[in-house]
């Protein structure tokens, strides 16, 4: 068989894991993962639907901005009362050098007199100036405990708007990251087929840490740098309008130069926690099949695709932080050469008496302290940058497409009987490829269905349709008779307990692992449960016996132990439904007998669907259907089938002749 062709089965199977593994975004614990690039969404649409989520926090904001400008302003007008200190210690220093006597006026005119015109203008333009008289260290003292005074106010009125922004910022995060929660719990289960799990973990951690961290550190520093400008544009106009002018042309090119370099690293920002993204994929593959990746050697493929993704994140990082801190020191430029040039004209100003040394010291004061806050919004241009990359990257999660919603005035089975019903049931993962076609099965109450056939027949997906995982594509499922379309998803799971191979525990004791079945479930219950499943057994001989606290992974009990849990677990839930699969694999041939007999009083009075590889465990089931590319081609009890000598007689002769047989596709 050529390579480019592919048997039923293997399409079945194909289909069956869904379109996100053909589309190569799911990958074994030797392959590096990451969704592929998409183009990101503008940044003023995704800046603002950030702000948005601080809407609900309107009060607290309104007060922040409040004592913002209460703050912003004091510091304003202390510079302003400063440069009278300036201006006594300038006149006494200049009054001292003349002969007391005299006032101000006389000694202008005699200066003009002698024909020293600039230091007249100079002297003319002092208004402390007192011809003889030193410096005045009261007036000195009284302006800089006033001004002391002042920043003290303002830095009290800085702290509690920084406290109060830290609550909105924190409480709107909290909001966000429960959102995201809800969220994940509302999406069906083929957009987690399609994602890795180490790209979505690192959206809903690292990413909305980060847009934490851009909104706590931005929006208190924006706030109060554009009403810092604000200020210090107006101080200086009311100290010289010329001045001003010269100060107001940074502006402009501040913006230019902030938008040109802003624009250059957004698309670095992006690229950035999209490979983060990768490289969490990557890490936490790996690290999942650690035990797969040692025993086939393959560390060496881990460490290169690690050194990859590590690579392009290095060059993603590099590239936003370069592009984006080129801003800062630019900035720099900018404002020194317009401290350089104020200087220098006022300066020129003081000497012809149109301005007071004091005044020129406070609006070089405001000028700088104008640039400055020009200069921080420049520089949290790479914090916003990677914030809003961050927030775009939640954003998609939040916008996925959501599971069906559950009918409106659903209706609920208290006492479910167990008959389930297929009728004409089609399903598939993807369109081009049907798996389910006019499938139709009656299933009675209390009966055992085993349900067998090669891999990607479609058993799996048989009862995940039964779970409501997945929405048919045609025809109905029944329980009871009623559509499982119309009861909740909660009515529906919680009268159905699931075993499955592959066996999920969580940190927590043993005894919390099993009550997990049935929260509020008493002690004597839980050992019952235990008991019943031979659970019991085992768990005498660790250490802290029930209250042995297993790992995430469960890794301190052996795989067939870890799934006798799970069976407790489903034992202890009382399901009317009961699926079974393959929910022995893992243990051994003595425990599968107890575990069989545990089953078989576990089935009782209910309907239960068995899939299973291993014949000899479904035996005495009442009815096998045998599967095969999404239909069933035979069904019956063992006898019967065995006797009709098809589908199912070749798997029970493959399994128990002793011989590899080969099975035609």
């Amino acid at each position: 068989m050529s390579e480019g062709v592919k048997t039923a089965e293997e399409k079945a199977a194909e289909a069956r894991r869904g379109p996100g593994a053909r589309a190569g975004q799911r990958h074994g614990p030797m392959m590096g993962a990451g969704v592929p690039a998409e183009k990101s969404q503008d940044f003023v649409p995704s800046a603002k639907r950030l702000l948005g989520l601080l809407r609900p926090e309107r009060l607290p904001l309104y007060a922040v901005l409040a004592l913002a400008v209460a703050s912003v302003g004091l510091s304003a007008i202390g510079p302003k009362i400063l440069r009278r200190a300036t201006d006594h210690i300038f006149a006494g220093v200049v009054g001292a050098r003349f002969p007391a006597g005299s006032d101000k006026a006389q000694l202008v005119e005699a200066l003009r007199a002698r024909g020293d015109d600039t230091l007249a203008d100079l002297v003319g333009g002092m208004p402390y100036l007192v011809p003889g008289q030193g410096i005045d260290f009261g007036a000195v003292g009284d302006v800089l405990l006033l001004v002391l005074a002042i920043y003290v106010v303002a830095s009290l009125l800085s702290w509690a708007q920084g406290w109060l922004l830290t609550g909105a910022v924190n409480r709107t995060i909290f909001g966000l990251r429960r959102d995201v929660e809800d969220k994940l719990n509302r999406l069906p289960l083929p957009y987690f087929d399609g994602q890795p799990r180490g790209e979505l973990l690192s959206r809903v951690t690292n990413d909305i840490d980060n847009v934490a961290q851009s909104l706590q550190q931005t929006l208190s520093q924006l706030l109060t740098s554009l009403l810092t400008v604000v200020a210090m544009i107006a101080m200086m106009l009311y100290i010289s309008p010329m001045l001003a002018l010269i100060a107001l042309f940074t502006i402009p090119v501040s913006m230019a130069v902030t938008a040109v370099i802003g624009k250059r690293s957004q698309k670095h920002f992006v690229q950035q926690w999209k490979s983060t993204g990768e490289l969490n994929s990557v890490v936490e593959e790996s690290f999942t099949g650690h035990e797969l990746v040692k025993v086939f050697g393959r560390q060496d493929e881990v460490r290169a695709s690690f050194r990859a993704k590590n690579d392009d994140l290095y060059a993603a990082g590099f590239g936003a932080q370069f592009v984006s801190g080129i801003i800062m020191p630019t900035m720099m430029f900018i404002g020194n050469l317009n401290y350089v040039i104020i200087a220098v004209v006022g300066g020129l100003r003081v000497a012809g008496g149109s301005m007071t040394l004091g005044d020129v010291q406070a609006f070089i004061q405001y000028s700088r302290q104008f640039t400055q806050p020009l200069t921080q919004v420049a520089s949290m241009a790479n914090l916003m940058q990677s914030g809003v990359a961050s927030a775009e990257r939640v954003f998609e999660v939040l916008d996925a497409p959501e599971q069906r919603p559950d009918a409106v005035g659903a209706a609920v089975l208290d006492d479910p009987r167990g008959r389930v019903e297929f009728e004409d049931v089609s399903f598939s993962y993807d369109p081009a490829n049907p798996l389910i076609e006019h499938l139709d099965l009656v299933v009675e109450p209390g009966q055992t269905v085993a349900i067998v056939g090669p891999t990607g027949a479609g058993k799996t997906t048989l009862v995940n349709l039964v779970m409501r995982f997945y929405e048919l594509d045609a025809g109905r499922i029944t329980l009871d008779g009623v559509d499982i379309t119309a009861l909740t998803r909660h009515n529906l799971r919680s009268e159905i307990g699931m075993v499955l191979q592959d066996t999920w525990l969580f940190g927590g004791t043993i005894r919390d692992n099993i009550a997990y079945g049935r929260p509020g479930a008493s002690e004597e219950e839980v050992l019952a449960a235990a008991r019943a499943t031979y659970v019991d057994r085992f768990v005498h001989s660790l250490p802290d016996g029930y209250d042995t606290v297993l790992d995430a992974e469960g890794g301190n009990i052996s795989a067939g132990e870890k799934q006798l849990l799970t069976i407790a677990r489903a034992f202890l839930s009382d399901p009317a439904l009961l699926i079974l699969d393959e929910a022995t694999s893992s243990v051994d041939t003595r425990t599968e007998l107890l575990v069989q007999q545990a089953m078989s009083a576990l089935r009782q009075d209910r309907t239960s669907f068995v899939i299973a590889h291993r014949l000899s465990t479904i035996r005495d089931a009442d009815v096998i259907l045998v599967m095969r590319d999404g239909a069933i081609v035979e069904q019956g009890s063992h006898a019967e089938l065995l006797a009709r000598d098809g589908a199912y007689a070749e798997l029970y002769a493959a399994q128990f002749s002793g011989a590899a047989v080969v099975v035609d596709a």
